[in-house]
């Protein structure tokens, strides 16, 4: 048996024709959902990028416990199990956060890796006498924030003209590496692929011949990196870089469809599963905000996209409407191996929901750390504000790191924590949180307050609802979920949520 998964970063499936969209060009998506099931209610767990292949690797929410990091000590990771059991795990992907020291520990778990460089503002080229400017921003709105990213800027202007042409553009060297795997590998037997691109991440930097199947709107220069903010642009900048993000999808699915003709060439659907996802969406002016983190967790950023071809049960051109999160994943790639599941992995395997939509669960949280919770049963979505928003929250690592750089005077705080159930007797550091690190202010969300809504009559989320019945079931719900996860006791008291009750 085979697998690969193809994973973009912040696909927002409403750009996607496999789910509704009728103008943006992307006949191999269209093509990709002939060959497999498209999941209408998949749900992101843990916000954003390295929470989410957190999640990718050990089967759990990751939102309860701390924000961006690595992997830790005691977390089970699908590939290194796979590898461990003989099953060959390889990685091809340019996206830069796993380089940092808060991806740091994610790629060395495959047997083997490549990585490509030179996306967003990696500091990959160091030219000191390139004349570039970064005039394809679109200004943060506070000064502060566009100094503090200036240098991210001017790497990003550099990085680019190495990467001028679509022959040498990230993304196409990614899939051709991946390509490249299959072509040497489609006769042997256990292997596991994983082809990550970093787009349509912004900016959205893309060539002219994607460019030119969209009329794009003049707006007299050419822009492709929204800030993470609220739209302050006309209507023509947003509708500019709608089309920027569209010609990004034409690219993915270019791509994409390169490994689709392997797979037709060398009749890989016979045996190998084919896994097509992203880790979260992306705001494009929708409720009024760009990009994520900053606002609540609508739909465009939650709702993911998802495509499985299980040769198993060769179901293909179906929706399935059961509830699946990121967390099941990596269940359903060990199963598929016919490895067994490790006891601390939430996640569940979905090969009976792929052949006949059979529901892996009833609620599914999801959130950034320090934020909202959130929970979902496919239908209805409540947002659950802090109550008691100085009720200090801690994050419980064994791996100080976040971002890009290593945790400093918090860690004059730190206390040694008694281990959860699942940290296989490690106890663990608890370090006092300030602000999110990565996931933007908790001040903008917490603005909106509480939030309910009908997403079967509402997908957009524009009407909130009233149901006092409704929402005390969710509470309730969230209890058990949060319970389930082994939730540290602080989150309930900020949350305002009784514990004891559930007991």
């Amino acid at each position: 048996m085979k697998a690969i998964m193809i994973m973009f970063d912040s696909l927002n499936r409403r750009y996607l024709p496999p789910y509704g969209c009728d103008w943006v060009k992307a006949p191999n998506f269209e093509r990709l959902f002939s060959h497999s099931v498209a999941f209408d209610r998949a749900f992101a767990g843990s916000l954003p990028c390295m929470p989410a292949r957190r999640e990718l690797h050990s089967g759990r929410y990751n939102f309860m416990y701390r924000g961006w990091g690595p992997l830790e000590p005691f977390d089970d990771s699908m590939p290194e199990l796979l590898d461990k059991a003989g099953i060959w795990t390889h990685l091809v992907s340019d996206h830069g956060h796993y380089w940092e020291d808060g991806g740091a520990t994610y790629h060395t778990r495959y047997s083997s890796w490549e990585c490509v460089r030179g996306q967003e503002g990696d500091h990959w080229k160091g030219n000191l006498t390139s004349k570039v400017s970064a005039d394809t921003i679109i200004p943060d709105q506070d000064p502060n924030i566009l100094a503090f990213k200036s240098r991210l800027y001017r790497q990003d202007a550099v990085n680019r003209t190495y990467r001028a042409t679509k022959e040498t553009g990230c993304q196409k060297e990614v899939f051709s590496l991946g390509c490249q795997f299959i072509e040497t590998n489609h006769s042997a037997d256990n292997w596991f692929l994983q082809i990550e691109s970093f787009d349509p991440h912004e900016p959205f930097f893309t060539y002219e011949e994607y460019l030119d199947l969209y009329d794009r709107t003049d707006i007299g220069k050419e822009l492709d990196w929204p800030p993470y903010d609220k739209v302050h642009e006309d209507a023509e900048v947003v509708s500019h870089i709608r089309q920027k993000y569209a010609a990004m999808i034409s690219m993915c699915d270019d791509n994409l469809g390169a490994v689709l003709n392997l797979m037709d060439k060398y009749d890989l659907w016979k045996d190998t599963m084919l896994i097509v996802n992203t880790d979260h969406g992306y705001m494009l002016g929708e409720h009024g905000w760009w990009a994520k983190n900053n606002m609540p967790c609508y739909n465009e950023v939650v709702n993911l996209p998802l495509f499985i071809w299980d040769p198993r049960c060769g179901k293909c051109a179906e929706h399935r409407n059961s509830l699946v999160q990121t967390i099941d994943l990596p269940a359903t790639l060990l199963s598929f191996f016919g490895l067994p599941l490790p006891k601390d992995m939430i996640g569940k395997d979905l090969e009976e929901t792929i052949a006949s939509d059979k529901p892996v669960r009833k609620c599914a949280l999801f959130g950034y750390f320090g934020k909202q919770m959130n929970i979902t049963d496919g239908h209805y979505v409540y947002m659950r504000n802090a109550r008691d928003r100085d009720v200090q929250l801690y994050e419980y690592t064994l791996m100080p790191t976040r971002m890009s750089w290593r945790m400093g005077k918090e860690l004059e705080m730190a206390e040694l924590a008694p281990p959860f159930g699942f940290t296989k007797g490690m106890p663990l550091l608890r370090i006092p949180a300030g602000a999110p690190d990565s996931a933007g202010s908790d001040e903008a969300v917490a603005a909106y307050g509480d939030e309910l809504f009908d997403i079967d009559s509402d997908y957009l989320e524009m009407k909130q609802i009233e149901d006092k019945e409704l929402e005390d079931y969710f509470c309730s719900e969230m209890v058990q979920l949060m319970l389930d996860n082994e939730a540290p006791d602080e989150l309930y008291i900020r949350m305002g949520l009784e514990k004891e009750s559930h007991r």
